[in-house]
């Protein structure tokens, strides 16, 4: 597949088949998350894979009523969450040098994308889920201090296709020279 085709047919799945994903298929996902550029190379990515059915329903109760991926973190045969290490991404010598402050959130963007990428072109789907109680999922997770929970990642077999959602032209966000 082309990576911009790949990069096209990418979309937020939320519903799983009752499949599990070959190790083999799941070290490409990782592989793809440990090729990923970070700020002076830190790496400040930390992942949980969660399999166990009843952690991944204590996940789910960390989430809103309205959320559209709740049911998704029960269905997908796993889910991955994307953590941080704090106060790496974005400093040298223990000091801040962005005017961003901590780069984490950038970096694990990259990650996420990557990730998320080589899930599509390897047949699986993935949502990027955000809308949760951090703190409560790092209790669940035993997420230990100076580090951060970024997102979930339910991924799996997606059950139904979807569309591609109307995107902006690009001449509607590019700007030449100036803004």
């Amino acid at each position: 597949m082309d990576l911009l085709e790949i990069i096209k047919g990418r979309r937020s799945i939320r519903r799983y088949q009752d499949k599990e994903i070959p190790e083999d298929d799941l070290n490409k996902v990782l592989e793809a998350v440990q090729w990923s550029p970070s700020w002076a190379n830190t790496q400040c990515w930390e992942l949980v894979l969660v399999k166990d059915p009843e952690i991944k329903k204590a996940l789910q109760e960390t989430m809103g009523k309205g959320n559209p991926a709740k049911k998704s973190i029960t269905e997908a045969p796993i889910v991955i969450a994307m953590c941080a290490k704090l106060k790496s991404s974005g400093y040298y010598k223990g000091e801040v040098t962005t005017k961003f402050g901590d780069w984490f959130m950038y970096d694990l963007g990259i990650a996420t994308q990557n990730l998320c990428l080589m899930a599509h072109a390897l047949g699986l789907g993935t949502v990027i889920v955000g809308l949760f109680d951090h703190d409560k999922v790092a209790e669940i997770l035993k997420v230990p201090e100076g580090y951060e929970i970024v997102t979930l990642i339910p991924i799996g077999y997606p059950a139904a296709d979807s569309k591609a959602p109307k995107r902006r032209d690009i001449k509607e966000f590019t700007h030449e020279n100036t803004f």
